[in-house]
């Protein structure tokens, strides 16, 4: 499990941009409070001799799925709190749970200033939980 600014990071699969090189399909792990994306630390040696070798071949685009294999491709996101097949609603609320856990803990170790950044994580967290919840209630017409 990754955590950035206090959320645990989000497990998916997405297309990271090499110089001129578009690799679809990269393990990635993504935030959903500051969308900071990084590739899975247990795909990143492939990740970049698959860049490395793509852009020198000159290729614009590469599945890292066809290079990869399948077996370590279903370890991969076995230690994420979050999948990004959940409902994102869902997803924000379990975000918005650990948040409140982590919080607590901070207030009892005394630790201002990690208090301060949950609060605003918390703060970001819940306008996203009401964006959410207000175009769950409009039928996703916003």
């Amino acid at each position: 499990m990754s955590f950035c600014c206090g959320a645990s990071m989000i497990g998916t699969k997405g297309t990271l941009k090499y110089i001129r090189t578009h690799i679809h399909n990269v393990p990635i792990l993504f935030c959903p409070v500051c969308h900071r994306v990084e590739v899975h630390h247990l795909a990143q040696n492939e990740y970049e001799i698959l860049a490395e070798y793509a852009h020198g071949d000159g290729a614009y685009e590469v599945d890292f799925i066809e290079y990869v294999d399948a077996k370590k491709n279903a370890e991969l996101f076995e230690n994420c709190v979050n999948h990004e097949g959940e409902e994102p609603l869902d997803v924000v609320l379990n975000q918005i749970d650990m948040a409140l856990d982590l919080l607590t803990f901070s207030k009892q170790l005394g630790d201002a200033e990690w208090e301060g950044q949950l609060k605003t994580r918390l703060l970001t967290l819940s306008r996203r939980r009401n964006k959410l919840r207000q175009k769950n209630a409009t039928g996703g017409t916003k």
